[in-house]
């Protein structure tokens, strides 16, 4: 279950039609903010208040697995947790699901391809600093994301130095209602972005935290060095591609994948790697790395980036 979601703030210039979603919303069919295997993102907007939101669409066919009700129930969960989308409605009829939330601005992916594929070293520290604050408090309400990728964290639109992390649908509970950790299991399918996936979700271990963090730790390599070494990876069939990826990414080392890298990225990924299934991430650790990373290049943690600097 590979994920393609994209996201996108831009939308097109084609003619302005509406559909009507209840009394409150309208759906605005011409603006499309993204897509993914799950549904559709529109914006949208709150006849009452004048407020933009986004809309996002999942048509129901064939008894599907019905992704947005899941995603509702997480994004409940985090309604009133800093860095997540604010929901506003769950709409349901009988041909499909529909959740309006909260408007926010451009993904990392989109930002990074904005500035010519190239960050600075403080703005991917600010950055990681922020994705572990993120996945600290989504693991802390019994969640795993399952799909860490630049383009499921956005930034905000009132607050550019805010970074959220959006897109649920594949996210999984691994504590049970007794606060019993999920088994460990093996001969699991992909679940994720390939580039992005760890080492044990490619050899078909169940999914725990630890595999979040790794994933954390492809996406800053990734704005370090502007590509991964197994994107471009082609083959005829997705089993095979991922298969190539799999192989590629254990063919490298840690330390020849982060080289000429600060030294706590080799480390923030070695700790990922060497979790035990079910421990749970020393987030303060990892948080601290990314502040000495910044204290040993004499750069401030300010929250500034490219794109609320200019």
């Amino acid at each position: 279950m590979e994920s393609t979601t994209t996201y996108d703030s831009s939308y097109s210039s084609k003619e302005n039609y509406t559909k009507r979603i209840d009394k409150n919303y309208i759906l605005y069919l011409s603006k499309k903010l993204g897509k993914g295997g799950f549904g559709q993102i529109y914006m949208g907007e709150n006849l009452e208040t004048n407020e933009k939101v986004a809309i996002k669409i999942e048509l129901l066919k064939n008894n599907n697995h019905k992704r947005l009700i899941i995603e509702f129930e997480i994004l409940k969960v985090l309604n009133d947790c800093d860095g997540f989308p604010k929901i506003y409605k769950f709409v349901q009829t009988s041909s499909k699901n529909l959740i309006i939330m909260e408007l926010l601005g451009d993904s990392l992916e989109q930002l990074f391809n904005n500035y010519n594929r190239k960050f600075s070293i403080k703005t991917i520290f600010q950055i990681g600093y922020q994705m572990i604050q993120r996945i600290e408090l989504l693991h802390s309400k019994g969640f795993i994301h399952r799909d860490m990728k630049p383009g499921n964290f956005l930034i905000g639109i009132n607050n550019k130095s805010k970074i959220y992390l959006i897109d649920f649908g594949l996210s999984k509970k691994y504590l049970d209602n007794f606060n019993k950790h999920i088994a460990y299991r093996e001969g699991k399918g992909l679940t994720g972005t390939a580039h992005y996936v760890s080492i044990f979700t490619h050899e078909g271990i169940e999914q725990s935290r630890r595999d979040d963090i790794e994933g954390i730790a492809y996406i800053l390599i990734y704005f370090f060095k502007g590509k991964l070494p197994w994107q471009g990876i082609h083959a005829k069939k997705k089993k095979e591609k991922h298969k190539k990826i799999m192989d590629k990414k254990k063919s490298i080392t840690p330390e020849i994948l982060c080289d000429n890298l600060p030294n706590e990225i080799l480390l923030l990924l070695k700790y990922a790697r060497t979790l035990p299934f079910e421990e749970r991430p020393d987030y303060n650790y990892l948080k601290s790395l990314i502040l000495e990373g910044l204290k040993h290049l004499g750069l401030e943690f300010d929250n500034k980036f490219e794109w609320n600097i200019d």
